[in-house]
């Protein structure tokens, strides 16, 4: 076989699906049944159930325990059409999974966007509303315990919960287990046939009833049977009976299925099962296997579809070639491979592993920037195996992976002694996901993803990437609204700052906790930090960046009702952006002036102010931005006493907006150009890498573009809508509060035109390499 490249998509075979077909336990599917029908407790008690039934499907690892319960559900499932969900709560290796890792993953699939960086508490009863008008059916397999279940379970009757645990869950009410053992005799010897055929059981039906009784009727030692029997076509049924009894009794009857069948497979094929057991969340592709083995991605296809035809491996059903290593193998394979390989051979394998999908995700990344010639050439350097044939294909990959890449990023954190590797696997995945998904729609990942950064920093003491991380949680924690904790974040990144002598991230921070106070009201506070910022700007004779600050210190002293001072700033912001060049921004600043000027109560001036604004607005082919000003323009005259002039304007604002609305085209939710009223972007410059490879020293990192705040024209009326401030660069942003009115009274009008006040981001997720 030869290696494939990504993409190309594989299907279960008809006799796989064959294979996979349900036998048996029909006296326990019928009481499952029943026990849906059954009347609870509470309505015994002549109350309404407060919360979904729960059926407890319970027994050890291999003992079919999910296949039952995926039986119950495909049965059951034409009552619930809301759907299923399904989530796993507890890891291959048994830690269970977070909590809010497991509701946040069932909103996704709800499609109901939560919060990123909500707490345990808030994603639970996010779940809990989501669920509150819909009937669906919830499958939680591998339980631990009552408390994962419970902080799940729906506060509907209406829907129903198939939990799956090794025991009892004891502090749910009136939970019934239904307790697994054997299969029965003719179940049993029916799975063997599948694996077998049918002759050798109907040459010998008592050496075939014999294996049944030697395995304990256990499915997952019968599959092991099954498997070595399939492989040895002249073997005979009593000849594995003997077999297994000469393994002796230690151990289980799957322990001694699994040392018979492992000791016969070539000593490549056990190396590639051994380091199977280092797979995220227990999911292997050919991919993943060749870098653990060391060899081709053909070689390990064939590979793992032996191992799946000798029932050591579960094909999953997707899009493309997919193995799921048994929960009840997992802690075997593990043991297995402590005794066989030493701890650096462990340690090179799992570095492959992460250096295969580090390369995946530059692929997936790379296919996405076909019109830049390097990502081009870097795209055909690679091997055709990485390669994804399409842009769509990538992000299908990307998708359909997103739950393993996730848990490649927290595993390769685990012990510390991959952190380099680590850090190059989070700052690819970041820029895949911004790439395909958009900034918005992967925020909750990153922000686990930038937990981990964190994490990494703090134990290898690396200052200058603890004020990068600090900085991204802090932007995601102030796009959700949570102010004070981006505060936080913020001045905690100012230390690290400091302590890396890093001028960019000190900089940024500073500037940054000046946005989260003018979020948090403290007008007064905020213009000290954006002073502070500045300060630091002009020493480092950074024009642009001062200009902007200007404009920022402008913003909180408008807030503050101190007009006069705003007036002040918005000059020097448009001195700074006239000595630059920069049109746009120029254009941006005079609105801000001539608004500033307004409600200082100085209409003639606000007046003049505008119309100049208009011109370099013109000259910067800003429609929007052109359309506002008219309006501006249009309510100055007015008070003014000129209705004629404002109808004019007003009517020319009206035709921009109609001429660009039939221009306009919808893009893709992602990085891209701004839309319909908010201020453009400049060009996005590099991010902060995370790699100590791709780390430049603090003199070359640059400047960090400010996405300006959004600039709304309503159609219906015609009026012109406040801009909003952030603490974050790309932020859904909370709106700016209205000026305070001044001692005179002169001025009560809420603030129509108001310059962006958010900070800038260390976008580890939409800079190129």
């Amino acid at each position: 076989m030869t290696d494939q490249a990504v993409g190309t998509g594989a299907r279960l075979s008809s006799d796989t699906a064959a294979e996979g077909r349900f036998l048996g336990r029909t006296r326990e599917l019928q009481a499952l049944r029943a026990d849906i029908e059954r009347a609870g407790l509470d309505t015994i008690a002549g109350r309404k159930a407060p919360r979904a039934r729960v059926l407890l499907i319970a027994g050890k690892p291999g003992s079919g325990r999910t296949a039952l319960a995926e039986e119950l559900v495909r049965q059951v499932a034409g009552r619930y059409p809301d759907g299923v969900l399904r989530a796993r709560l507890g890891e291959p290796d048994g830690t269970p999974v977070p909590t809010a890792r497991t509701a946040r993953d069932l909103l996704t699939a709800l499609d109901v966007t939560a919060p990123p960086g909500a707490d345990e508490d808030d994603l639970s009863e996010a779940l809990r509303d989501a669920l509150a008008d819909r009937r669906a059916l919830l499958l939680l397999d591998d339980a631990a315990d009552a408390e994962q279940v419970d902080a799940l379970l729906p506060d509907t009757p209406d829907c129903l919960v198939v939990a799956v645990a090794e025991g009892p869950l004891t502090g749910i009410a009136d939970v019934r287990p239904c307790t697994l053992g054997g299969l029965d005799t003719k179940s049993a010897v029916e799975m063997l046939s599948r694996y077998t055929g049918s002759v050798r059981i109907t040459v010998d039906p008592r050496a075939a009833e014999d294996l049944v009784e030697v395995c304990q009727a256990h499915p997952a030692t019968l599959r092991l049977a099954g498997g070595w029997l399939a492989a040895r076509p002249k073997a005979a049924v009593a000849d594995l009976v003997k077999q297994l009894h000469a393994e002796g009794g230690e151990g289980t009857p799957f322990a001694r299925a699994l040392r018979l069948t492992y000791g016969a497979l070539p000593v490549p094929v056990a190396r590639t099962l051994r380091l199977l057991s280092l797979a995220p969340a227990g999911l292997v592709d050919p991919h993943t296997a060749s870098a653990l083995a060391g060899c081709s991605v053909g070689g390990a296809r064939t590979t793992l579809d032996g191992l799946t035809a000798l029932g050591l491996l579960r094909a999953v059903d997707a899009p493309e070639p997919r193995y799921e290593v048994p929960g009840c193998l997992h802690p075997l394979l593990s043991a297995l491979t402590g005794d066989h390989d030493r701890p650096g051979e462990i340690l090179l394998a799992r570095a492959r592993m992460l250096e295969r999908t580090v390369r995946l995700l530059q692929s997936c990344r790379a296919i996405t920037e076909t019109d830049s010639p390097q990502a081009r050439e870097k795209l055909l350097g690679m091997p055709r195996s990485l390669r994804f044939a399409t842009p769509r294909a990538a992000a299908d990959w990307l998708r359909e992976r997103r739950p393993v890449l996730l848990a490649s990023a927290r595993l390769a954190v685990t012990g510390g002694e991959l952190d380099t590797l680590a850090r190059r696997l989070m700052s690819q995945l970041v820029r895949a996901m911004v790439a395909h998904f958009g900034t918005q729609a992967a925020a909750p990942d990153l922000y686990g993803i930038h937990q981990l950064v964190l994490d990494i920093a703090e134990r290898r003491d690396l200052p200058r990437e603890k004020a990068a991380a600090l900085l991204n949680l802090g932007d995601l924690d102030a796009r959700t609204g949570r102010a004070a904790q981006a505060l936080t974040r913020y001045r905690a990144a100012l230390d690290a700052g400091r302590a890396a002598d890093d001028p960019y991230a000190t900089g940024r921070a500073m500037e940054s906790v000046g946005g989260a106070h003018l979020e948090l009201g403290d007008y007064d506070r905020a213009a000290d930090w954006f002073g502070r910022a500045l300060a630091q700007r002009l020493a480092r004779d950074e024009r642009a960046e001062a200009a902007r600050l200007y404009g920022r210190i402008g913003t909180a002293h408008t807030c503050a009702g101190r007009y006069e001072e705003a007036v002040r700033q918005w000059r020097a912001a448009v001195a700074g952006h006239r000595r630059t060049g920069d049109v746009p921004a120029c254009a941006r600043a005079l609105g801000e002036l001539g608004r500033a000027q307004e409600y200082a109560g100085n209409f003639e001036e606000s007046l003049r102010t505008c119309q100049e604004a208009v011109g370099w607005a013109r000259r910067a082919e800003d429609t929007r931005l052109e359309a506002a000003l008219h309006l501006r323009l249009a309510d100055t005259l007015e008070r003014l006493g000129d209705p004629a002039a404002a109808r004019l304007h007003r009517s020319a604002a009206e035709r921009m907006l109609g001429e660009e609305l039939q221009e306009s085209t919808p893009e893709p939710d992602r990085e891209r150009e701004p839309e319909p009223g908010r201020w453009p972007e400049r060009e996005p410059e590099r991010e902060v890498p995370w790699t100590e490879s791709e780390v430049p020293e603090a003199a070359e990192l640059p400047g960090v573009p400010e996405i300006p705040g959004p600039l709304e024209v309503r159609e219906a009326t015609g009026a012109v809508t406040a801009g909003r401030a952030s603490a974050a660069c790309a932020a859904g942003e909370e709106a700016l509060p209205a000026p305070q009115k001044k001692a005179s009274g002169s001025m009560e009008q809420t603030p129509e035109l108001e310059q962006d006040a958010s900070t800038c981001e260390i976008r580890s997720a939409s800079a190129a390499d």
